[in-house]
């Protein structure tokens, strides 16, 4: 009869479900921006270059993931998910700090044909945007982690049955006398 409705189970799960899928494609948003502002630093001769497309397209597939292990619900799909999403993470996360730390450094190995002061600029925007991903990335590594919860909670602990044995089925008046306590 209180004024203030606490939220069941499915609404949360509804709502942390909706967030996570949002959160995902702000991610994939994310990613092509930052592999279209690497791009437009001309630098696909190099090899720098070349890795830090390929961890922004790691990126986008750790989010395409994530929306099909919300969608499916499968484990093989959400170890995926969980194991690409971390590694990107860390990734991010490092090539943030490299790139806001050792700017001149960086566009160096990167051997890019653009000026060097709009280069900084763009490869300084792109930083920004890595640290944006590594954010994002953890904010998507709990609410997976919440999911997979409610769908373990939901489905009455259904996984651990299935691994082991927990209680004997036997009943336990049937047994010696020694045995009974």
């Amino acid at each position: 009869m209180g004024l203030i409705s606490s939220p069941s189970v499915d609404e949360s799960h509804y709502h942390t479900h909706k967030i996570f899928l949002f959160t995902n494609y702000i991610l994939l948003g994310t990613a092509t921006s930052c592999i279209f502002l690497t791009l437009s630093l001309r630098l696909i001769p190099s090899v720098c270059g070349f890795l830090l497309i390929l961890l922004h397209a790691t990126t986008i597939a750790a989010a395409i993931s994530g929306c099909t292990a919300a969608s499916g619900g499968r484990n093989r799909w959400y170890a995926a998910h969980m194991v690409a999403t971390v590694l990107t993470a860390i990734f991010q996360g490092s090539v943030s700090v490299l790139i806001f730390t050792n700017t001149s450094n960086f566009l160096g190995s990167l051997k890019s044909y653009v000026r060097e002061d709009d280069a900084a600029l763009i490869l300084k925007l792109c930083g920004g945007l890595c640290v944006v991903i590594f954010c994002l990335d953890w904010v998507v590594l709990v609410l997976a982690f919440f999911l997979k919860y409610y769908a373990y909670v939901e489905g009455g602990g259904v996984a651990m049955k299935r691994t082991g044995k927990v209680q004997c089925e036997e009943n336990p008046k049937e047994w010696p006398l020694s045995f009974q306590v």
